[in-house]
Parts: structure tokens; sequence; C-alpha cells
């Protein structure tokens, strides 16, 4: 069962990472790729996602690969970072049947693409077979395609990066498996059979066996074809049936930390801090001026940029926002500031959000935006503005709808107090020096 659009409108680049491909890993990325400009054919490769567990140690009643993160399903993470590599040609998600509706339902709502579904089997080795037997071809009405390589990877560990995907499909290609590994954090014991102590593993000696982990389709298949029932009810290890049946040692591929797996209730709060921290890495200043006029917004501008050294601060036009705000997505950028000194309504910011809406940003992450105003008391009763400007609080009622965080700020000078106004809450008043 094949799901997802082979392309159309989608989110424009499927969201920030924490890390791109170092050097080495580039070179090799491009490398894989060129290989069928050099006259050699480029190694095809897929992944399966066994996705069937119940989730029986996170204690709810939810499967945990379905629990929200930021209100978004935990796999769809996982999807968005195998789908960003170029080079997975398709996805197997296994997923029980009565769950399968629902798989469905994520894959069209974030519009993941290239995604497959099949039924998962009781075990997790069983959801792993029915994964490669769809890649196989031998499966009636299938358009899935035979790979080389074959990534299995988990669920519920969504933060893999490309560069260990790459290292353990180019380990692959060569030994035939290859898996990554980490240092293990506590020493590994034996009990005897009267509960004591009978000996200890030297920690520096083994490693902890990680997802994501790669094999030639040819060698693993063959082996899942050949292995017992007692391997498919009990095993968990995919490295060890391709060592047992086809006498392949899999080469070993040190991973990153961000591999850790969500288990326990508690992994889901530490995923949602990893992408809060994520999509909060760059903001966005646009203004309703050219970028060679002075006004008070520019301070604004400077302060920000002063202020919050630890994340990326870029600035831009908004009459210039239709066609900058392509490069601005591109740059995985969810918070933006709208700074209007021109005009005193929302016809910049409605443009900025129409602009946001079209590109589909918000379907994979909130996107926040804080519409600024400027209001010289002078000029204008503060009153009067007050009166105008409450409107946004309707109209972040119905962005929210669409994920995007409406916030309003009003800077009354050029008095030394000036007011800050929330568009989402009750009035906040704060005294501070307008340099």
């Amino acid at each position: 069962m094949e799901l997802g659009p082979p392309g159309g409108a989608g989110p424009a680049e499927p969201g920030p990472r924490l890390r791109g491909l170092r050097g080495d890993d580039r070179a090799a990325s491009a490398a894989w790729l060129s290989e069928a400009s050099a006259g050699r054919r480029a190694p095809s490769v897929a992944a399966v996602l066994p996705a069937g567990g119940s989730g029986e140690r996170m204690g709810v009643p939810t499967p945990k690969q379905f629990c929200p993160v930021l209100e978004r399903p935990l796999i769809s993470y996982t999807l968005q970072a195998l789908e960003r590599v170029c080079w997975i040609k398709d996805i197997v998600v296994a997923v029980t049947g009565e769950n399968m509706e629902v798989m469905k339902g994520i894959v069209q709502r974030y519009q993941h693409k290239r995604i497959s579904l099949v039924e998962a089997g009781v075990t997790r080795h069983r959801s792993i077979f029915n994964g490669l037997k769809a890649l196989a071809e031998d499966q009636p009405n299938s358009k899935l395609c035979r790979p080389e390589v074959v990534i299995i990877h988990d669920a519920v560990r969504p933060f893999v990066e490309e560069d260990v995907l790459l290292k353990v499909a180019i380990a692959a290609k060569e030994h035939g498996a290859a898996g990554a590994i980490r240092p293990l954090v506590s020493t590994v014991i034996s009990p005897s059979a009267d509960g004591c102590l009978d000996h200890s593993l030297e920690r520096t000696s083994h490693r902890a066996s990680e997802m994501p982990q790669a094999f030639l389709f040819d060698v693993i298949y063959e082996a899942y074809q050949q292995c017992s029932d007692y391997d498919l009810e009990f095993g968990t290890e995919c490295l060890q049936l391709a060592l047992k049946y086809c006498h392949t040692k899999a080469k070993l591929v040190e991973g990153s930390p961000d591999l850790w797996k969500v288990t326990y209730k508690r992994d889901l709060y530490a995923a949602e801090s990893i992408i809060k921290e994520r999509i909060s890495q760059q903001i966005c200043i646009l203004m309703d001026a050219k970028e060679d006029e002075e006004h008070v917004g520019r301070c604004l501008e400077e302060m920000l940029k002063k202020e919050l050294n630890h994340v990326k601060v870029t600035s831009g036009a908004l009459c210039h926002a239709g066609r900058d705000l392509q490069q601005i997505i591109l740059e995985q950028c969810y918070n933006f500031v709208c700074v209007n000194v021109m005009t005193s309504d929302f016809e910049e910011t409605r443009k900025l959000l129409n602009a946001l809406e079209e590109s589909n940003l918000s379907i994979l992450y909130p996107v926040v935006v804080i519409s600024v105003h400027f209001l010289d008391y002078k000029l204008v009763p503060f009153g009067q503005k007050m009166e105008h400007l409450m409107q946004i609080k309707e109209f972040a009622k119905e962005v929210k709808k669409r994920n995007i965080l409406l916030c309003g700020l009003l800077i009354y000078y050029p008095q030394i107090s000036f007011e800050l106004i929330s568009a989402t809450n009750p009035p906040l008043f704060a005294e501070e020096d307008w340099p």
C-alpha cells in the first residue's frame, strides 16, 4: 500500500536538524550520488521502519510511536528524518491493522512522501520481515523496487541524522551489513540462578547496538527467509541474523548521541525539549521600509541581535517578503518579527501570514509571528490606536488553527517608558529605557 505524494505542494524543506553533513561525509554523499555520472549505477537504497509496537513500557494507552510531541505524532518526526535524505528511494512502514488508518492519516496530514504501508507482524522481526517482503518484488501489485541496500530503523528514534545513515549504508554496501553502536553507559552484569552476581562484562570492551542498521538486501532477506520461528518470535538483533544465517560479519559504525530511543514517558518530554531548541535557533526580522531608511525599528533590530547572541538573527524588507520568504523557509526559520513602522494597520503582517500559509511551513512545526507596531504618542491618541490594534486578537485566534502563533507588540514612543501590549493575553505594561 503506497501513500504520500511524489511531488506537489508540501513543506519546502522538512524541518530543522542539529547539524548538516561534515566535510568527509558530504564528500562521501556526493560520491554516493554521482556514481551513475561516472558510468556506474548508483546503488538503490530503501528503508524499513517497524512501527507495530504497543509501547507497554511507556505506560500510556497510545502506542508510543503515535504519542504527540508538540501536537504531532512521534513517528512523523522519524519519517521526516528519513524522507529528507534524497538518496533513500522508498520508505516502508510496518503498522498493525488496527492502526493502519491512523498511519494513513499521519502520512496525508503531514504530507510525507515516498511512504508505503504494510501490515506489521506480532513481533519486531516479523514486522521487519513483512517490510522486506514488500521490497522483494514478489508481492502482487507492488510498485516497489528491490533495492541494493536496505536501512532498518526504529519508528521511535526521531533524531537520526543523514551522516549516520550514509555511513551505515556505505559500510553495508562494502561489508554486507553494518550497524550503529554507542558506548555503554552502565556496566552489564550476569546474575546467577540464586540472584547473586555471577560475573560482569568489561564496559570498555563492549558496545550498545543502536539503530540505524543497513544491509545488502539479498543478505538480510535471505537471513529472514532461513531463520527459525524462535528467532522471529524472540529475537531483536538484525545483525545477529545476518551473521548466523548468512555468515556476514557486520561493520560497526560509531553513532551519535542523537540515536537514543524514546522508551518511557519522560523521553517524550526530552524529545519535545530538543525539538523546541531546534526550531528556536533562528529569528527573521521583516520591516515595511527600505534597508537604508533610518527609523526607530532599526533600534529594535540592533537590540535583538545584541541580546540574542546565541540565536541567528536575519533581517529583510517586507516589501520583498514574497521574493525572499522562500529562501528564509529553506533556511528553516520558524520565528518571525514583523515590524510595522510605515503603516498603522496589519496589512504587512497579513501579507507575511498569507505567504507562510501558502508555503505550508506550519504543517510540521508551529510558526511564531510577532507583529510589532510603533506609535508616536504626539501624533495619535493612545486609546484610538489601541482600539484599532486590538483587532489582532481575533486574527490571532484564526491563524492559530493553522499552527501559527501570532502575538502583537505595541511600542509607544518617544517617551522614555513604553507599553507592551500582548495580543493573546491581558495587557502587560513594562517600563524600559528606549535607546
